[in-house]
């Protein structure tokens, strides 16, 4: 399984780094339509987000949107030690450094972070999914762990997640892992994906 994984992971950070700057770019406002209109962007006051590496999909222009709407929006950071992620506030003047895997992330006090316990809305990067919603990342877990507290609770409530993808990083059918946390939909340039189960 873990092969297979890995073997997925490589066709599928394949095709979406052979998309061109113009067909990313289209992808990218089209994405921003998509989410814009959902209830759970709207009424949300504090969303994550990434910025895109590898050739994911790029969410910039939600972000901008966000701060126009004036919500808070953060991204992840990686603490010096451990596995799980925290979430620094972003905005237009922030300043960004590498971390240890060469992501930028925003350069900010650490007593400026936040859990993922704090944020009404989390969007994710995924390298596949499926129709049912499964997520397949990095391999790293981050994200997983860093949301394991939602697997304790008797409903679903913040933060909500959802998973951003070019259309084209659609799998047939993923295998999730025990540990993998559940999204509540998937989004494309293409459309919204929810899970019919």
């Amino acid at each position: 399984m873990t092969d297979n994984k890995q073997q997925l992971r490589k066709t599928f950070r394949k095709r979406r780094r052979e998309l061109g700057a113009p067909t990313q770019h289209r992808h990218a406002c089209l994405l921003a339509h998509q989410i814009i209109k959902l209830p759970l962007f709207r009424n949300s006051r504090r969303i994550a987000a990434y910025l895109p590496e590898d050739g994911e999909i790029n969410p910039g222009r939600v972000i901008e949107i966000a701060w126009q709407m004036k919500k808070q929006v953060y991204l992840p950071v990686l603490p010096p030690t451990g596995h799980a992620l925290f979430f620094a506030p972003y905005n237009p003047a922030t300043p960004l450094r590498p971390n240890r895997f060469g992501i930028a992330e925003p350069k900010v006090h650490p007593n400026q972070w936040i859990t993922a316990r704090q944020l009404g809305l989390i969007l994710m990067p995924l390298v596949a999914f499926d129709l049912q919603c499964h997520r397949l990342g990095m391999g790293g877990g981050y994200y997983d762990r860093s949301l394991m507290f939602t697997r304790h609770r008797k409903q679903w409530h913040s933060p909500h997640l959802i998973g951003l993808a070019h259309e084209i990083q659609q799998a047939e059918q993923l295998t999730p892992e025990p540990w993998d946390i559940p999204l509540n939909l998937i989004a494309t340039e293409a459309g919204i994906y929810t899970p019919t189960k």
